[in-house]
């Protein structure tokens, strides 16, 4: 039986599949805690669609995906934060429009210039197929913005937490909304082999809105979300192989079926909690 379950792993792209999803996923559930805090679903939503022509120009050009896609992720930053301080419009207006404008724009590039791009790879990824050099580029961008977070870790929970005591207090709050979107865009390109630009959105939510519903301490928070991160991206991966079906698609469905266990069972913020305190106030009133 045990031979049968670890049978898998005797290939060596089964094991290479499992490590770097489980890189991604620890990666991914460390910025949801932040992007769960400062509520920026969205943002991480317009960041996954708007590296999409970065990727495609990296993979037409034959250079590192991560650079191109780094590089037009950071650019819808600058555009979004740019016109939401000269315009009147509303910044979920101006997400909508940065994120739909650049991943339509990578749509066209993919199907008007000629190339090997497989546009399915781009958008859901295809881990169980990474090349050496996915490889490289998936763990070293995923070292980097580790350390990133490390080390503005404080800095970065003050301002998700409570952006005016932040600045109130000398913090340089224009620096860390950059900051915190470079991270966010590294995240994404990072997670791009993994589950692809539109399943990345799942990653970086998720993990965070599991654990905030079992939890009111960040470092509680943050030690939920990357088990929920690493344990749904390992399993994922063995499950996908197992039954022939998408990697990312079935990270995903994991991450998904933890979350609704979560929110049913959750000792204090679960809605069985929350009916049982409810039907005791109840039975105190009368």
């Amino acid at each position: 039986m045990l031979q049968a379950v670890l049978a898998p792993f005797a290939y060596d792209f089964m094991v290479k599949a499992v490590l770097v999803s489980a890189l991604v996923g620890l990666v991914c559930a460390v910025l949801s805690c932040y992007i769960t805090l400062k509520g920026w679903s969205l943002m991480g939503d317009a960041i996954s669609h708007s590296v999409v022509p970065g990727v495609a120009v990296s993979y037409i050009l034959g250079i590192p995906f991560a650079i191109g896609a780094f590089i037009f992720g950071f650019g819808a930053t600058i555009a979004i934060g740019y016109i939401k301080s000269k315009t009147r419009i509303k910044e979920d207006a101006v997400i909508g429009v940065v994120f739909t404008g650049f991943f339509a724009l990578g749509i066209v590039i993919i199907s008007k210039t000629p190339s090997t791009v497989d546009i399915t790879h781009i958008l859901f990824g295809n881990v169980l197929g990474m090349l050496p050099s996915d490889i490289v580029q998936t763990v070293i961008i995923s070292l980097i913005t580790l350390l990133g977070v490390f080390i503005l870790r404080k800095d970065l929970l003050l301002y998700c937490f409570d952006q005016n005591h932040a600045r109130s207090i000398g913090l340089n709050t224009d620096f860390l909304y950059y900051a915190l979107f470079s991270l966010l865009a590294l995240t994404v390109v990072a997670s791009q082999i993994t589950v692809g630009i539109i399943l990345v959105i799942a990653m970086l939510i998720t993990p965070g809105s599991f654990a905030y519903l079992l939890t009111d301490r960040f470092d509680h928070m943050m030690m939920l979300a990357i088990a929920c991160g690493v344990f749904s991206s390992v399993a994922g991966t063995y499950i996908s192989y197992l039954i022939d079906a998408s990697t990312g698609g079935t990270i995903v469905v994991l991450q998904a079926l933890i979350f609704v266990a979560a929110m049913i069972l959750a000792p204090k913020r679960g809605l069985l909690a929350v009916r049982r305190l409810r039907h005791e106030s109840k039975q105190e009133m009368i």
